[in-house]
């Protein structure tokens, strides 16, 4: 006679490492939020103490990362599927998800709760709002079920310079919209130039992204149309008057730029040059987003350490 005991599953005692968790924050993402975040508020009128300045865009970043671990803990399947991902923390065995999704909530409430004592809850507001809608809305949601996730889900890469506005000005205007706007248009085409030489990759893991769904072609158009429509709206903070003039200039030579790597990817269609043209293009979108919003830092930054040097002497 047998006598079957079920003993409980041993517990896992996590391995991970800090390098590991800080993986899971997505740094190279961001580092992109902190920088168009900080855009957002040296271009707000109103100012914050140096410190409370600084203590908000730690939590703006933190809530960046909160949303990577999120996304990280959601996606461990697909992610295990793609040689892009299939190293990150979870799908490695590095991370377990149930410690992504704890370190996820608790970053969360720490950022929120942070932006909202040292700045102003409107700015708070806006972070936990993107928090769900890159977690839920994209992540959850967008991400595998239609084409048009990027375009819809970029809205949470375009915020944070609208909450670095927020959080020094405790208002949403005209400004903070176009500066929204700008990384809107800029994303479809920057992750699409991606995905062309990604198909592959996201076709094994089921998400239906553009040249998946609706053909490389397709996809080249809607780039060069994105592209189109990103170029103007560039200039708009130059346009409106909250940019100067140098600022014009690059954004004017920077779209041309950008059109140029477009329509070469749009007619490129065979050959060993079609990947080539869409990193091309991948690299110079992010170039172009660095450098417009590089100039309208330093056209706010340097007149104001110009006066303050001038006030010193």
């Amino acid at each position: 006679m047998s006598i079957d005991i079920n003993l409980p599953e041993p517990i896992r005692i996590s391995l991970a490492g800090p390098a590991d968790f800080v993986a899971l924050l997505k740094p190279r993402v961001m580092s992109l939020v902190v920088f168009t975040a900080l855009v957002g508020m040296v271009a707000a009128p109103q100012n914050l103490h140096p410190v409370l300045s600084f203590l908000a865009l730690i939590a703006i970043a933190v809530g960046a990362g909160a949303s990577g671990a999120f996304n990280m803990w959601y996606d461990a399947d697909i992610d295990a599927l793609m040689s892009r991902t299939k190293n990150r923390p979870i799908p490695s065995g590095a991370v377990t998800p149930g410690e992504t999704l704890v370190f996820g909530a608790i970053l969360s409430g720490f950022s929120v709760l942070t932006l909202g004592f040292v700045a102003n809850w409107l700015s708070a507001g806006l972070l936990a709002f993107t928090i769900f809608f890159y977690a839920v809305i994209y992540t959850m949601w967008l991400k595998r079920s239609t084409p048009q996730n990027i375009v819809i889900g970029g809205a949470a890469g375009a915020f944070p310079p609208m909450i670095g506005y927020a959080a020094m000005s405790g208002t949403v205007t005209l400004e903070s919209c176009v500066l929204f706007l700008i990384i809107f248009i800029w994303t479809p085409p920057h992750f699409w130039a991606l995905a062309l030489v990604k198909s592959a990759d996201y076709a094994a893991a089921a998400i239906p992204m553009m040249p998946n769904v609706k053909g490389h072609d397709r996809t080249r158009l809607e780039i060069l149309l994105y592209t189109v429509v990103l170029a103007p709206v560039g200039t708009l903070p130059w346009m409106l008057g909250f940019a100067g003039v140098t600022y014009g200039v690059v954004s004017i030579f920077g779209g041309v730029a950008m059109l140029a790597l477009s329509w070469r990817v749009f007619t490129i269609r065979t050959g060993p040059a079609v990947n080539k043209t869409a990193m091309q293009l991948f690299g110079g979108s992010i170039v172009y987003l660095f450098v417009l919003f590089a100039v309208l830092l330093l056209e706010h930054v340097v007149p104001a350490v110009a006066g303050l040097a001038g006030w010193i002497a």
